[in-house]
């Protein structure tokens, strides 16, 4: 049973793809095959795993204007089990390509392209854009659920409002069955008056879709400086400080991911 699980948050900064880097390598250091779907021209995903412009030619771009297949352009990482499309600057001119109106479903470009290649893996992990446009609609409307993270700072539920009215009218048109995995805080520091009161806020409105540690604590991602430091080394924070914080709090949500998708799959096969 493989799963598209996007990472969004139209607000830049809050670790989204972090997040999304980070969750995939969670994932695959736990046995399962993921694909990473860098859908950012920031390209950041992509170098977050060691990949620089010069060790591809072809990236998400080409797949999304029709010149190359998905499995044209997936990349082995160097980290078992753990696959990449990688991005490239040149995606932010896709956007052009989307506003054609003679391409028909322009939304569910990414949802077409991924569907040959879905199979082959347990988990594809979309990094989108820190934007409500066309890639961002892509990548919601080819997902089985959605990931948000949410700083723990001022103003980090600012725009979150947007964010859910986008998801409820795509599950009214192109994507009914998306659903939120959960919310997950990021940036946690236990010193700071403003994240405790982000937290408490989420807890009062999102309760239900928030990831729980093993003490059935929230799940956060506290502020950790490896965290910081991984991506510059080309590596996971799960390969690059297997024992920090912040290591631990991606293994941990890694685990949520797993439990929910077990009980998901059992829940679907009591129906049948």
């Amino acid at each position: 049973m493989s799963e598209v699980i996007t990472i969004a948050n139209q607000k830049g900064g809050v670790g989204k793809t972090t997040t999304a880097v980070n969750l995939a390598a969670a994932l695959a250091k736990s046995g399962k095959k993921v694909l990473l779907i860098d859908a950012d021209p920031q390209t950041n995903a992509t170098t977050s795993l060691g990949f620089n412009r010069n060790d591809y030619e072809y990236n998400i771009y080409h797949v999304l204007i029709g010149i190359k297949k998905m499995s044209e352009v997936i990349l082995a990482s160097k980290f078992k089990n753990l696959d990449i499309v990688p991005a490239n600057i040149g995606l932010v001119g896709v956007e052009k390509e989307f506003y054609d109106p003679k391409k028909k479903n322009r939304e569910l470009l990414l949802k077409n392209a991924i569907k040959p290649i879905k199979k082959s893996y347990h988990y594809i992990i979309i990094d989108s854009p820190p934007a409500l446009g066309p890639i961002t609609i892509n990548s919601l409307g080819a997902a089985d659920s959605v990931i948000i993270p949410i700083q723990c700072e001022f103003f980090a539920l600012e725009g979150l409002a947007q964010l859910l009215n986008t998801i409820n009218l795509l599950k009214k048109s192109i994507n009914p069955k998306l659903t939120i995995k959960g919310f997950l805080p990021t940036m946690y520091s236990s010193q700071n008056n403003l994240s405790k009161q982000v937290l408490e806020d989420l807890s009062h409105h999102f309760k239900e879709k928030l990831f729980l540690t093993k003490k059935k604590e929230v799940l956060i991602v506290p502020r950790n400086v490896k965290i910081a430091e991984s991506p510059s080394y080309g590596k996971p924070v799960t390969e690059y400080a297997k024992k920090s914080k912040g290591a631990a709090a991606y293994t941990d949500l890694a685990k949520n991911i797993i439990k929910i998708t077990t009980a998901n799959k059992k829940s679907s096969t009591e129906k049948e």
